[in-house]
């Protein structure tokens, strides 16, 4: 009894001191330590200390910029993935047909290629644990597939044609990330380039791609950067001194604790004397702002589209010991004629920011050029051509290009949402794979004679009904099928061949390649 009685004495003094060591908090710092302390040892119930230092650190973040933020380990290696430029696994392009994982494509030499899967090869177990028929979430399923590299599984895969499952041992890989999700002659005389991020490989991807199309007779260049959101700055950098003289700035950072660093050309880049034209939109951000404001401020290229998304903080990494991260801003960028690519946003007012798309919808800017006003104390100019640039935000293109918000209508948005597309074209690609690869032994041949056949839409459509989902009258679905069209014809492309076919197909009903072909090809003559 009298040890139990020292005991509480004792637990009364800690807490004592615990609150006494909370008044006498003598900075900003040891107020925070101290409440942290004081919720891990007075708390009525049992908290999560690793979980309330994160969720402390996320509200001091969300009360600075927009893009200053914080990610924890799983976080941090799901967003350096697509930016390294390889993760290692198995090697395969899959997609889900209802609650089935199907092989679209394997990685060319790949490991899962070197075992002999194939295109519509069904995985439907990993390691003898059932992954079809279970409803596993995807990411639950990338798991089991994913591993060091070395390592090795065990899959088991159902087969068209063969009976029972089939059992294939692939040993995991490092399997590339590609950066540029497609490159063709886009017209005679004109590549096409479109680059999806900056990553640690993209410039030598994209020096490949243009060698490849220099050999197919390419003298002009179009550089497709809409929906791009990004990603490392010396990549984009890398891109941009390809085309710019020795001493010509491609960008400068600069903010209260970081000296202004300036981002110069070389003079060593192989394409300066190549004519290109950057295509641009409202999700075009950050590093590719980068590469589209150097061009412009330099006359270097003609920018074509949509203001640009208006990303221009610098963020520096600060990792912790456990793999989580802070990504601090710490600097602004800014093109060569001075004007800060960020676009104005107040503190801590993430919502407004958010918003700033639907806002530009709303205002008419997405789809009039009379409803963009600038004022003339943010305009500057180019510097050789002395043409008016604006700032501002963003990088506003040389040619306005409109959204066109009829090209897709109520109805084609609801089946897409729902993905009725989708999954009637994998059970439409499954089906008919070894068909169609007979029936079209190239890409162009299938470009010039494939029709989507009746009998896919007539399914999409009946399955639209399922759902509840109807045309409001004949009219409506009339205006939506030739763009459906399109875009299934382009998906079969994709799935029997590769995104450079897709585009091949796709591209010719979006505006801004077809306004950016018309300008590059008047102003190269």
């Amino acid at each position: 009894m009298r040890k139990t009685v020292i005991f509480a004495l004792l637990l009364l003094i800690a807490v004592s001191v615990n609150a006494q060591m909370l008044i006498n908090a003598s900075t900003p710092l040891q107020k925070l330590v101290n409440a942290e302390q004081a919720l891990y040892i007075l708390y009525v119930d049992s908290v999560d200390e690793q979980k309330n230092v994160e969720n402390a650190i996320r509200g001091m973040l969300e009360k600075l910029d927009p893009h200053s933020t914080y990610s924890t380990p799983k976080e941090v290696e799901a967003m350096k993935e697509p930016l390294e430029g390889s993760f290692e696994g198995i090697g395969v392009q899959f997609n889900m047909i209802e609650d089935t994982l199907v092989v679209i494509q394997p990685t060319m030499n790949g490991p899962s290629e070197k075992v002999g899967i194939v295109p519509g090869d069904r995985i439907v177990t990993v390691n003898d644990t059932a992954i079809a028929g279970v409803k596993m979430e995807r990411r639950d399923i990338m798991k089991r597939l994913r591993g060091k590299k070395g390592t090795k599984v065990k899959l088991g895969i159902v087969r068209r044609g063969i009976s029972g499952v089939q059992t294939f041992v692939v040993v995991r890989d490092k399997i590339p990330v590609k950066s540029i999700d497609a490159h063709y002659m886009i017209r005679p005389e004109t590549g096409y380039v479109r680059i999806g991020n900056f990553g640690a490989t993209t410039h030598d991807e994209f020096m490949e791609s243009v060698q490849d199309l220099q050999k197919q007779g390419m003298k002009r260049l179009v550089i497709d950067l809409q929906d791009n959101g990004g990603g490392y700055l010396h990549a984009a950098a890398k891109i941009a001194n390809e085309f710019l003289e020795s001493g010509e700035m491609i960008v400068y950072t600069e903010g209260r604790t970081v000296k202004r660093q300036e981002f110069m050309a070389h003079g060593d880049g192989r394409l300066r004397d190549l004519p290109v034209v950057i295509l641009t939109n409202e999700f075009t951000a950050s590093a590719s702002e980068i590469l589209a404001g150097a061009m412009q401020d330099q006359d270097r290229g003609l920018v074509v589209g949509r203001r640009t998304f208006g990303k221009g903080l610098v963020q520096r990494p600060l990792e912790f010991d456990d793999g989580s991260m802070i990504r601090l801003t710490v600097a602004h960028y800014y093109t060569p004629t001075g004007r800060c690519i960020q676009k104005p946003y107040q503190k801590g007012q993430l919502k407004d920011y958010e918003m700033d798309l639907e806002n530009r919808l709303k205002h008419g800017e997405l789809t009039n050029p009379d409803s963009i006003h600038f004022a003339d104390s943010l305009k500057t100019l180019t510097l050789k051509k002395h043409r008016v640039v604006y700032g501002g935000g963003g990088i506003m293109p040389d040619y306005f290009v409109p959204l066109d918000t009829l090209q897709y209508t109520r109805f084609h948005r609801q089946i897409a949402g729902r993905s009725i597309v989708v999954n009637a074209l994998l059970k439409y690609i499954d089906n008919h794979r070894k068909q169609l690869k007979r029936e079209y032994a190239t890409f162009d041949d299938f470009n010039r004679r494939f029709e989507v056949p009746q009998t896919l839409i007539d399914n999409i459509i009946a399955e639209a009904e399922k759902q509840n989902v109807k045309p409001k009258d004949d009219e409506e679905l009339a205006h939506t099928l030739p763009f459906l069209k399109t875009q299934l014809k382009a998906l079969v492309a994709r799935d029997i061949w590769d995104m450079s076919e897709y585009f091949t197909i796709i591209n010719e009903q979006n505006h801004i390649v077809k306004k950016a072909l018309e300008v590059i090809i008047e102003d190269s003559n």
